[in-house]
């Protein structure tokens, strides 16, 4: 694994299916015991004003404390400097403004705001899927 890969999960909103892959990608962070070598920003390019509540009740099943969390702007310089950007399905979109340099990945998640919880929980698992491959990616690059 490289020294310093940043990581960036970008959705529109930043109330949703990235919080959810931040949620998961820190803890996995942690669990591999790479905290130092991999950094992790998320953000939005319109935020909402709080996360989802059905995200925030579905991932407090899941162990996380999402509640307390608040939808931020991502930059153009801040994700310039971003090894891998991982939209949520904004650029499959095409509403997804921001570009980058770095290796670019959309993910092609549905949104879950509005869904029931059970659609929820399946983004939820999905996303959690799709960090771990990410961090089994990044342990062997």
């Amino acid at each position: 694994m490289s020294d310093g890969t940043r990581v960036a999960f970008v959705c529109v909103q930043n109330a949703g299916r990235s919080q959810m892959a931040t949620a998961f990608a820190r803890r996995e962070r942690q669990a591999r015991g790479v905290e130092d070598r991999i950094n992790i920003v998320t953000g939005g390019t319109d935020p909402a004003d709080h996360v989802h509540d059905e995200v925030v009740e579905v991932m407090a099943d899941a162990g996380f404390d999402l509640a307390g969390e608040t939808p931020r702007a991502i930059s153009e310089d801040e994700i310039m400097d971003v090894d891998i950007v991982i939209t949520m399905g904004c650029s499959a979109e095409g509403i997804c403004p921001m570009t980058w340099r770095g290796d670019a990945r959309d993910w092609d998640l549905d949104d879950p705001d509005g869904k029931s919880l059970e659609g929820v929980r399946e983004i939820r698992d999905d996303i959690e899927r799709r960090v771990s491959e990410l961090f089994d990616e990044l342990e062997t690059a």
